[in-house]
């Protein structure tokens, strides 16, 4: 009872230790570490740990117990035992030894290839549609097939590496019984009470039976150790930045006009990368709407994730009225910011465990702000209001009205900088264009900063920033640079406007 109830206890706290730590890891983890590693540590290893760690090494401690009970008996009665005995465990220890190098090693390669198994199988499953559209089944069961025996090479030769300790062992243990049983009775009488031989020859077949216990137990308890080890490698994990900072607060209404300034700023992945951005130098003035654009890998995603600190600039800073984001908590600036991002994300749940899961806002403020992204409607048609259902990724809802609860829970935090990371490119014409008549009347006073996939979406915009190559090419008025025909913003306008005009020819042909 003890070893179940300490070993449950043991599992919770590294579970919770490890999944404490995955989730405060900074996204470079993520971007660097496949989803089934993830889940092959949550689910297999956390699988051991919870099912047979402690049973392991109950038993370890139990065989220990009993044969050191067996040693004092037999040393007692009949120590000359110990003349095969020591010899024997001597032997068994070298066995131990010698096995468990090879077993260690081989179930941490299982753990390692069991891994891509649950990766291909997540993907798999989330693309099921694609697959079947372009006839992909065959090859994608091949490929499962392949990674399930490379998960079973390593396995099949630990199971094997078992069998061949447990092999020796049993034939040492027959073989050391059998001789002491020969000797015995090859004694002449009267050299040995014939009592004091039985006990010895019971205590002799325990003896054997509870030193190869000890072994195997033993070896089977470091050999499923490797999944605590890999647990506690998730446990210790590089953090983000603190949440907060009690030392460096920003005031309750910061921020208040909603000014950017970048100053040198440089983003790099890793340090092995080259750099994303290179000496971002521009300001953002509060209360303007601001738009980014750039050609696709130009950096403009990037730009967004370092106002969030997603990636932690390696150089310069980025200053938010009068406040350098890079001293304060984490929880300080995401709270006080907001973003639509181009793919909406809703959780199981419901509308309002949506739009409002910290319960920071009433009734009457969650339907304004419903009513402001023109859902309000369709929520009073649902029996159960506020309550209606969410399930998962939303997928009762529209990718339009995902997107439009995303702007609701913009409007309900009221925030004073508004990001929209391209945040219609996956919509249709009319939702993109609610979308942008919203923002343009709830968000007038604020500072909306916009990554354009649409360049007709930031036209009106106060000032466009161009990047190219991770650096600032040009940030002007859309006037003034529609006024130089060799703009970069010029030549872009003129790339958008030509595939524009290819795609209604297509639609007109079609």
């Amino acid at each position: 009872m003890l070893v179940a109830v300490t070993g449950l206890w043991t599992a919770q706290t590294l579970f919770i230790n490890m999944l404490h730590s995955v989730l405060r890891a900074p996204m470079a983890f993520f971007d660097s570490t496949p989803a089934g590693r993830i889940l092959n540590r949550a689910s297999t290893d956390q699988s051991v740990l919870d099912l047979e760690m402690a049973s392991r090494l109950g038993w370890c401690a139990f065989s220990i117990i009993q044969i050191l009970g067996t040693i004092a008996v037999m040393s007692q009665v009949a120590w000359e035992v110990f003349v095969i005995f020591i010899p024997v465990t001597a032997i068994c220890l070298w066995y131990q030894q010698y096995y468990i190098p090879t077993a260690r090693e081989l179930a941490r390669l299982a753990g390692i290839q069991r891994a891509p198994i649950l990766h291909h199988f997540a993907e798999s499953l989330a693309g099921a549609a694609t697959i079947r559209a372009f006839d992909q089944e065959n090859r994608f069961i091949n490929a499962n097939l392949g990674l399930i025996d490379n998960h079973s090479r390593p396995w099949f030769h630990n199971v094997s590496a078992m069998e061949w300790l447990s092999f020796r062992l049993n034939l040492l243990s027959n073989f050391v019984f059998a001789f002491s049983l020969v000797v015995l009775v090859s004694l002449p009488d009267g050299i040995i009470n014939p009592s004091i031989a039985g006990l010895a020859v019971t205590y002799g077949i325990n003896l054997n039976v509870l030193q190869a216990s000890v072994i195997w137990n033993i070896c089977n308890a470091e050999n499923k150790i490797i999944s605590v080890e890999r647990i506690l490698q998730y446990s210790n994990l590089a953090s983000e930045s603190a949440l907060e900072i009690e030392e460096c607060r920003p005031h309750n209404n910061w921020p208040e006009v909603g000014t950017i300034c970048f100053r040198n700023l440089e983003i790099r992945y890793a340090e092995h990368l080259p750099s994303v951005l290179n000496n971002i130098s521009c300001t953002f003035p509060g209360r303007k709407k601001i738009g980014v654009v750039g050609r696709t890998g130009s950096g403009k995603s990037t730009l967004i994730q370092a106002i969030f600190r997603i990636v932690e600039p390696r150089e310069g800073s980025i200053i938010i009225d009068n406040v350098d984001i890079c001293k304060i908590g984490l929880h300080d600036l995401r709270s006080r910011l907001s973003i639509i991002p181009q793919d909406p994300t809703m959780f199981e749940g419901t509308v309002r465990g949506n739009l409002d899961p910290l319960l920071q806002y009433s009734d009457n403020e969650v339907w304004e702000a419903l009513d402001k992204c023109q859902l309000g409607e369709r929520v009073r048609a649902k029996e159960e209001k506020l309550d209606a259902t969410v399930i998962e990724n939303g997928e009762n809802w529209s990718v339009g009205q995902r997107q439009l609860f995303c702007l609701g829970r913009a409007l309900l935090k009221k925030s004073s900088i508004l990001v929209l990371d391209e945040a219609t490119a996956s919509v249709d014409s009319a939702t993109d264009g609610v979308i942008q008549k919203i923002i343009d009347q709830e968000f007038k006073d604020r500072t909306v900063v916009t990554i354009a996939h649409r360049i007709h979406t930031v036209i009106d915009s106060d000032l466009i920033l161009v990047l190219s190559d991770g650096r600032v090419a040009e940030f002007e008025s859309p006037a003034k640079l529609l006024e130089r025909e060799d703009s970069l913003f010029s030549k872009l306008i003129r790339e958008y406007s030509m595939r524009s005009k290819t795609f209604q020819q297509l639609r007109k042909s079609a």
